[in-house]
């Protein structure tokens, strides 16, 4: 037990030194991303925008399509009940046609 709570402190004293090489060495990196970093905020931001943008078209489209389903519906149901007049007006013309060949029909009749 002694050995591997010496080998800890021996690691941690160890790392320390480590940590400071390792900033020095990404530092001139860390100088060349910060203008990366911009870039990609930048990039982030109108990614956000752009998000925020196609969410208020699909937004506007939805509404637009439940519009135009609520019109295609009364449509429907107008175009419905003009049928039913159309069946009804042929209904009545085809009558009317058959009371006029049986009048011409009397007429003929007549002058024989």
């Amino acid at each position: 037990m002694s050995q591997s709570f010496w080998e800890s402190e021996t690691v941690e004293e160890a790392q320390p030194e480590q940590q400071p090489r390792e900033q020095q060495a990404n530092a001139p990196a860390l100088a060349l991303s910060v203008d990366d970093f911009s870039a990609l905020e930048e990039r982030i931001l109108r990614a956000v925008e752009l998000v925020k943008k196609e969410r208020r078209a699909r937004v506007e489209a939805e509404e637009r399509a439940q519009k135009s389903e609520s019109r295609l519906r009364e449509q429907a149901a107008l175009a419905e009940q003009q049928e039913g007049e159309l069946n009804t007006l042929r209904a009545e013309r085809d009558h009317v046609r058959q009371r006029v060949e049986r009048l011409l029909a009397q007429l003929d009749a007549l002058e024989i």
